[in-house]
């Protein structure tokens, strides 16, 4: 059909067709130590990989990074493994809250960035799958809710304190939606988020938070996606 008539692609539907084709092209029967991600894309990466199930190994272990992913992977019938059996991982499927040209990411948007680096880390190969509006050139340009920060409870004023100095000029303590008080990680730990404005230099930020006493884990992924595919409103996928 012209262009003018075909039909623009919801950000549900961008995310699946790039979970679907990220799957495809990287889980594959060789592939036999998963790591999965947390997020709305991450519903779509599993509902792929058990619509391929008997196409993969039925020895697959699938490791997740939250109670969510966790849920679906025994929902889903999958063989459900940890980080401490498995510490090394042959390829870990991911979403991002935004993604800039060199494949940094900001991520925590969940709270479930602490699991989600180790996953990462842990495996061969990072690979992230969003939609079109997650795609920016510098991180921040897009998502303007700051940087996720878990830290631990008691440190947290110090440490707000503290990213005021690197730069942020109001980091928020993240409240619960529906329950009073603020949002507890599956770790037991609180979340800032700190918005710097644009990130340039995204390697340079994390070493300076990373290094705050109380900070467990930045929401920074710098260096570590191989791979980032976007589902585009047009129906295509950009894969980088």
């Amino acid at each position: 059909p012209p262009k003018h008539l075909k039909k623009m692609l919801t950000l549900s539907e961008a995310k699946k067709l790039a979970a679907y084709k990220a799957v495809d092209e990287n889980i594959t029967s060789e592939k036999k130590i998963i790591g999965i991600g947390s997020g709305s894309t991450v519903v779509y990466v599993i509902e792929r990989i058990i619509q391929l199930k008997d196409s993969l190994n039925k020895e697959n272990i699938y490791i997740p990074t939250s109670f969510q992913s966790r849920l679906l992977i025994t929902e889903g019938g999958l063989n459900l493994g940890d980080i401490d059996t498995y510490p090394e991982l042959d390829v870990t499927i991911d979403g991002a809250d935004e993604v800039d040209e060199n494949l940094n990411a900001i991520k925590g948007g969940g709270a479930c960035h602490l699991r989600e680096k180790l996953v990462a880390e842990a495996a061969k190969k990072f690979i992230i799958v969003a939609d079109y509006s997650k795609r920016s050139t510098t991180l921040g340009e897009k998502w303007k809710q700051g940087v996720p920060i878990e830290v631990i409870p008691f440190a947290y004023l110090r440490v707000m304190n503290s990213l005021k100095v690197l730069g942020c000029e109001n980091p928020i303590l993240r409240m619960a939606k529906a329950k009073a008080g603020p949002v507890i990680s599956d770790n037991g730990n609180f979340v800032i988020d700190a918005y710097f404005g644009l990130i340039k230099q995204p390697k340079e930020l994390l070493e300076k938070i990373k290094l705050l006493t109380g900070v467990v884990e930045v929401g920074l992924f710098v260096n570590m996606a191989k791979r980032a595919y976007f589902g585009n409103e047009d129906g295509s996928i950009s894969i980088t």
